[in-house]
């Protein structure tokens, strides 16, 4: 077996937050154990303390550091200074590979990637979409040039990285048939993320954890949360956790609603603690790729309840009576007051842990992409890699 080269490997993405935040940072803690020198390039004018309290936490494995520079969220003139300004941090990094996660990291990583293989430099570019522009419909003008936009740099990448069929699929129909390398990766979680989290004792009926922002449907779940106390026929008591720029918006709604006392609402915190306020997650999303929050739900041994959209459908199973028709409050309700009136629903209707962890692991994730940077940057060496099991 040949011998592994250490690389130095840096990730691109825009804002930290979320599930991309996530995933990036589970694979620097992973490469980063594995010898390999990791760092972040990401926007400096998002998150808050939640999120550099979360920076703190892989600050030992960032041995290439954490770079932050303003990355606006649409197209602008600005981002001509923003990809010099990249470009220049970027090449005193000297990194073996850059990894754009996200629309406007995929630009970045793609661009600044091929900039320096102009100037000889060597260095392989990957892009994970996560979603993205892949949410645009092809319908649009605007959806239209996003996508024509992905086709245009598949010539400044390397590799594709998909972390779910879906996403794979919905890059095929939308964009076309992938004219690089690509390589299906699932998202995953760590092994301390596989361990019960059991609830308080006031803990309330449901909680949506996630952006406020109407991708993710929070209107959805206020609507449905009403909707549940009538199937029922008796009041009950829910959470919305996270920070996002409808935040206001909603707490308007459960007011006017009559909901103001029985649905709070906390600013976005660690997930584990969330998870101890209620037994059932509800993922109202219109649209997804892979949610980690289902993941690390399933993890936790929560119950789910979520949109059939992305990738979700293969984590619970197509037929699981825990998907719902995406933006449909009233099938919502439905299944939310199933999972309090129906015994055993949580036994009958959730993956076993096992089954998750064999497919959903963020070792498993870490190696196979760590195996696809190393055929990129020396194929000779990433041939003689012993396959993945």
């Amino acid at each position: 077996m040949a011998t592994q080269k250490p690389l130095r490997i840096l990730h691109c993405f825009r804002s930290p937050v979320g599930g991309i935040f996530r995933h990036v940072r589970d694979l620097v803690e992973e490469h980063s154990k594995a010898g390999h020198q990791v760092g972040i390039l990401c926007d400096s004018s998002t998150g808050g303390d939640y999120e550099d309290s979360l920076f703190d936490d892989i600050r030992p494995y960032l041995s290439l550091g954490l770079t932050r520079v303003p990355i606006r969220r649409s197209i602008s003139p600005s981002d001509l200074a923003t990809m010099w300004d990249t470009y220049k941090k970027i090449k005193s990094l000297r990194p073996d590979v850059l990894h754009g996660h996200g629309a406007k990291g995929g630009v970045l990583a793609r661009l600044a990637g091929s900039a320096l293989r102009v100037n000889r430099y060597r260095v392989a570019r990957l892009y994970t979409a996560h979603g993205g522009s892949l949410h645009y419909s092809r319908s649009s003008l605007s959806g239209q040039f996003v996508l024509r936009m992905e086709r245009l740099q598949e010539y400044f990448t390397d590799a594709l990285v998909f972390i779910c069929e879906y996403e794979r699929d919905t890059y095929a129909r939308k964009v076309g048939k992938p004219r690089t390398k690509t390589r299906l990766i699932y998202n995953g979680i760590a092994e301390r993320d596989f361990e019960p989290i059991p609830t308080r004792s006031d803990a309330v009926h449901f909680i949506y954890v996630g952006m406020l922002r109407d991708l993710k449907g929070p209107d959805l779940f206020v609507d449905a949360f009403a909707k549940t106390e009538r199937l029922l026929g008796r009041p009950l008591s829910a959470l919305m956790i996270g920070d996002g720029p409808d935040r206001d918006r909603y707490r308007e709604m459960m007011v006017e609603r009559g909901l103001g006392k029985r649905i709070g609402m906390l600013p976005a915190m660690r997930v584990h603690e969330a998870f101890s306020m209620a037994q059932n997650l509800v993922v109202p999303s219109r649209a997804e790729a892979m949610p980690y929050i289902v993941l690390e739900g399933l993890g936790a041994g929560k119950t789910i309840i979520a949109s059939r959209v992305g990738g979700i459908p293969e984590v619970l199973g197509a037929d699981s009576a825990a998907l719902v028709e995406a933006g449909n409050s009233d099938d919502l309700a439905r299944v939310m007051a199933e999972t309090l009136s129906t015994p055993d629903w949580h036994a009958r209707t959730m993956p076993k842990p096992e089954a998750v962890k064999a497919v959903f692991s963020s070792a498993v994730m870490a190696r196979d992409v760590l195996k696809l940077y190393h055929e990129l940057v020396d194929p000779a060496a990433g041939r003689a890699m012993p396959a993945a099991p």
